[in-house]
């Protein structure tokens, strides 16, 4: 039998830092409900990475990041489950304008800041993993959950 190409899933996430203060969202909706994150979410077909994790930003929080001031930091290629692959492409925001907002409560529980030294405990396990890669810098990709 012919292996199959992959298909993952490409989600980005956005990492706003505020000197030694990081944004996060706490989800609202069914996978990982009341847990934290970055402000994240899936690229569109036919969208360049930069600009799907702008659009992304902007539509959770508000903050508006030109895609040029988006410097890419770590990769996660996460197994979800037998059937689904994702890729996460992590950025961090180097310049950006207006104060953070929740603008899905559907789907958010709330926005808050937390400092590097000091993050929340229940992060979800995938972007944790992003996280980490870029707070430590040791590598620029992770693999996880295979």
């Amino acid at each position: 039998m012919t292996p199959q190409p992959a298909t993952p899933v490409i989600d980005t996430h956005v990492i706003l830092r505020e000197g030694d203060k990081l944004l996060f969202s706490q989800r609202g909706g069914p996978y990982g409900y009341g847990r934290w994150h970055m402000p994240s979410g899936k690229l569109d077909q036919g969208e360049p990475l930069s600009a799907g994790a702008a659009r992304e930003l902007l539509e959770e929080t508000g903050v508006t990041v030109d895609p040029a001031d988006l410097r890419m930091v770590h990769v996660v290629h996460h197994r979800q489950s037998e059937d689904v692959e994702r890729i996460g492409v992590f950025f961090e925001a180097t310049a950006w304008s207006g104060e953070p907002v929740n603008r899905e409560p559907a789907k958010c529980l709330g926005l808050e800041w937390f400092s590097v030294h000091e993050l929340p405990e229940d992060i979800i396990e995938y972007p944790k993993e992003g996280l980490l890669g870029y707070l430590h810098g040791a590598h620029a990709l992770t693999e996880h959950g295979w």
